[in-house]
C-alpha cells in the first residue's frame, strides 16, 4: 500500500498583511516611472541600434537619456534613475547594447505575481538602487549589506516603527557575529596556542553612516520608511521580508534540508525531486545568500564531473534569471560548460526552451549529447539511457556513433559501453560496442 506524503499547508502571511492584489496595485504604484520609461523604451529603441551603452552595465547612452527626457518631460537625470529602477525590476533587460523589454513587462497589467516578483527583485538589489557611502571601506559597506537581513526580520517581527538607535545596536552586534566567525575559519591543525582574543566591540559611530545609507536604500525602493528617529516596514517590505523567511523555513523543513549546504550537495539533493519541487529548493537556498556569492557556487559546482550536477546547477541558474546573465556569458568559452550556457543565455534572451537548442552546433548538440548520457548512466536507469537515443540530432545511430567518436568528451567510453549493455538490440548493441572500442583505441 503506497502511503501518501501530507504536504505542508500553505502558509499564510502576518495578520493585517494586504491581499495579493493589494499588495500588486502597491507595487505598480511605486514602480509607474519605471515602467513608463520601459514601456517609451520598448516604443523607441531599435535593438543594435539605440539604447543602453554596450559597456556590459547597462547604462543609458547620453543621446537615448536626453532623447527620453524630451519626450516623457523629465529630466536626463530623472530617466536614468526611472531606467536602473526598471533595470532592477526586470521590466528592462540589457544584453550588451541593446535593451529589451522584460516578460514582467509584457505581463504588467494582467499578472499581479509578475509584478511583484519584480518588486522582491528590486527589494534583493536594494543596496544597488541607492549610491552608497564613497568614504566608507567596500568591506565595511559588505558586512552592513550581510547584516541587513537581521535588521530586517527585528523590524518585521516588531511590526511597527523601530528606534534607528535599537536597530544600530542590532547591526552592531551582527557585524561582531560575521567578524567573529570569519576568525574562527580553520584551515587545518594548529599547535596549542593562546586563548583567542574576544572579538573587539563594533563603534557605533563608523556604523551610523553605513545604517542609515541602508535605511535611505531601502526606503528609496519602497521597503521601509524613516522619520522622526524611527523606521517601519511598508506592507511591501513586511510581506517581502516574510516572504524570504518563509522560504528559509520550507527548505529548513524539506526532507533533503538543503538550505545549509553547498551548492554541489545542495543540487544532488534535489536530484530525485520533481522540476517544481526542485525548483522550490532552489528559490529558499538562493534566498538564503547573497546571488553573486550563490552563482559563483552553482557555476563552480557546474564546472565539476558530476553530469547530472552540471545540468541541474544550470536549472538554478535559470531561477536566478537576469543576474547571473554575466558570469553565465563569462563561461560561454569554457567546453563541459559551453552547451549549458548558450542554452541558457538564448532562453534569457526570449527563445522558447523546445527551440533554444537551434543556437548549438552540430558539435555542440552532440556534446551535450554525451554529457547528458553520462548523467543517465550514473543516476538513472537503463531504459532511461535507451531512450536518451531518441533526444540525438543525428537522423540514424551509425551517423550517432560517427560524430560521436570525434566529439571528444572525456566520458564517451564509458557511455557508449553503458548504452551496449542496455540496449535490448544485438546487432546494435554490438555496432556501439565498436564504436566505444575504436574510441578507447583511437581508431577510426
Amino acid at each position: 500500500m503506497t502511503q501518501r506524503r501530507t504536504r505542508r499547508p500553505a502558509p499564510r502571511p502576518p495578520e493585517g498583511t494586504p491581499p495579493p492584489a493589494e499588495l500588486a496595485r502597491m507595487a505598480r504604484t511605486g514602480l509607474s516611472d519605471a515602467a513608463r520609461v520601459a514601456r517609451w523604451a520598448d516604443a523607441a529603441l531599435r535593438p543594435g541600434r539605440d539604447g543602453a551603452n554596450p559597456d556590459g552595465k547597462g547604462t543609458l547612452s547620453d543621446a537615448t537619456a536626453q532623447r527620453a527626457a524630451a519626450d516623457l518631460g523629465l529630466t536626463p537625470v530623472q530617466v536614468r534613475a526611472d531606467w536602473d529602477t526598471a533595470r532592477l525590476a526586470g521590466l528592462i533587460e540589457v544584453h550588451g547594447g541593446d535593451a529589451r523589454p522584460g516578460w514582467r513587462l509584457r505581463a504588467w497589467s494582467r499578472d499581479d505575481s509578475a509584478v511583484l516578483r519584480g518588486w522582491v527583485a528590486l527589494f534583493d538589489a536594494w543596496s544597488l538602487a541607492y549610491p552608497e557611502p564613497v568614504d566608507r571601506e567596500p568591506a565595511a559597506v559588505a558586512e552592513v549589506v550581510s547584516a541587513m537581513p537581521q535588521v530586517l526580520s527585528f523590524l518585521q517581527l516588531s511590526a511597527g516603527p523601530v528606534p534607528v538607535e535599537q536597530l544600530l545596536d542590532l547591526l552592531g552586534q551582527r557585524v561582531t557575529e560575521l567578524r567573529t566567525e570569519r576568525c574562527e575559519v580553520s584551515y587545518g591543525p594548529e599547535p596549542a596556542a593562546e586563548p583567542a582574543p574576544e572579538p573587539a566591540e563594533v563603534p557605533d559611530a563608523p556604523l551610523a553612516p553605513l545604517l542609515e545609507w541602508a535605511l535611505q536604500a531601502l526606503a528609496s525602493v519602497g521597503a521601509l520608511t524613516c522619520g522622526e528617529g524611527q523606521a517601519t516596514l511598508t506592507a511591501l517590505g513586511s510581506w517581502a521580508v516574510w516572504v524570504k523567511l518563509e522560504q528559509i523555513c520550507v527548505a529548513a523543513q524539506s526532507p533533503a534540508g538543503n538550505i545549509e549546504q553547498s551548492a554541489e550537495d545542495m543540487l544532488r539533493g534535489c536530484a530525485q525531486l520533481r522540476p517544481n519541487a526542485a525548483r522550490a529548493e532552489y528559490r529558499a537556498w538562493l534566498a538564503a545568500r547573497p546571488v553573486g556569492g550563490a552563482v559563483t557556487e552553482l557555476i563552480d559546482a557546474a564546472r565539476g564531473e558530476d553530469a547530472l550536477t552540471r545540468g541541474l546547477a544550470f536549472e538554478a541558474l535559470r531561477v536566478v534569471g537576469a543576474p547571473a546573465e554575466p558570469d553565465v556569458r563569462a563561461v560561454v568559452e569554457e567546453t563541459p560548460l559551453r552547451p549549458y550556457a548558450l542554452l541558457w543565455l538564448a532562453e534569457h534572451d526570449g527563445y522558447d526552451p523546445e527551440e533554444a537548442h537551434e543556437v548549438l552546433t552540430r558539435a555542440e548538440s552532440t556534446w551535450l549529447w554525451v554529457d547528458t548520457a553520462a548523467a543517465v548512466a550514473d543516476h538513472g536507469e537503463a531504459p532511461l539511457l535507451v531512450r536518451h537515443l531518441e533526444s540525438a540530432v543525428q537522423p540514424t545511430v551509425p551517423a550517432l556513433l560517427d560524430e560521436v567518436r570525434t566529439v571528444g568528451h572525456p566520458r564517451t567510453v564509458q557511455v557508449l559501453v553503458a548504452l551496449a549493455a542496455a540496449h535490448p538490440d544485438p546487432a546494435l548493441a554490438k555496432a556501439v560496442r565498436r564504436a566505444a572500442f575504436q574510441v578507447h583505441t583511437g581508431g577510426s
